[in-house]
């Protein structure tokens, strides 16, 4: 029986590219031949959006075979499980009503560890090799269920003026759910690169005076099929397989299973 490991996708500042990064690098682990199961974690369905029509995703949300219910009943989330149009590739929808969650978490006890009892019968049947999280752009308590359910954390950070904002929040926060968790930063991914500009140079340089701290060497560039692959709710590879950040994606996969070689 293969181990299962949890990657979440975390930033507390939005527009980072979180959900981008989720929903690609699991399709690229997934053409790897790896099993992949995704958690859309955030209010806004960004990432189920990125393999369902929006008819579809709303369905999903308003129906109770989702995060939101299987959460707020404290459900085996093995029963919410959806197939994508992919091979080896699964998903968990989100709900808008997520946005009711950190007030469904305050009421329960060890509201901390709600996620990870949920997903723990997935993670222990080993069917997975990867569940990837994405997670919404805050630091409340639903954002520690979703560290607490993992055992690496990937921090996509763009390479833009404001892309640094509150990162160091984000670590301090982390460093401080150290005795409730060992998720570890498995590394910084640099997104929405423009070389013709020098914030991606400015980006690695701040980064760089962060001790510990692993930047990936792959990074992801500004790319308009980006945008078109998520209009029409698919990977970017399956929308156009020779673009530069479908070559990305799929560097990024090769590292982050080296990375966590098993």
């Amino acid at each position: 029986m293969s181990k299962t490991q949890v990657i979440c996708f975390a930033n507390n500042k939005g527009g980072s590219g979180k959900s981008t990064t989720c929903a690609n690098l699991g399709y690229e682990l997934s053409s790897l031949g790896k099993k992949v199961l995704m958690v859309d974690g955030d209010m806004q369905l960004n990432l189920s959006l990125s393999f369902f029509d929006e008819e579809t995703v709303l369905a999903m949300a308003e129906s109770e075979k989702n995060l939101y219910y299987a959460v707020r009943g404290k459900k085996d989330l093995k029963d919410y499980i959806v197939n994508t149009p992919y091979e080896n590739l699964d998903l968990i929808p989100s709900s808008i009503l997520m946005s009711q969650v950190e007030y469904e978490l305050f009421t329960m006890m060890q509201r901390e560890f709600v996620l990870k009892k949920c997903l723990s019968s997935i993670k222990e049947e080993g069917k997975y090799d990867y569940i990837l999280i994405d997670a919404p752009p805050t630091l409340g308590t639903w954002v520690i269920n979703i560290l607490c359910a993992s055992d690496k954390v990937i921090v996509p950070v763009e390479a833009s003026p404001w892309g640094l904002f509150g990162l160091a929040n984000l670590f301090e926060f982390l460093g401080n759910m150290s005795e409730m968790t060992e998720a570890e930063v498995m590394g910084v991914l640099i997104t929405k690169v423009d070389e013709r500009k020098n914030y991606y140079r400015q980006t690695l340089e701040i980064l760089d005076s962060y001790e510990s701290i692993n930047v990936f060497k792959t990074y992801i560039h500004v790319d308009s099929s980006i945008e078109w692959a998520q209009d029409a709710s698919k990977p970017v590879s399956v929308f156009k397989k020779s673009t530069r950040s479908s070559k990305e994606f799929a560097e990024l996969a090769k590292e982050v299973k080296k990375n966590g070689s098993r």
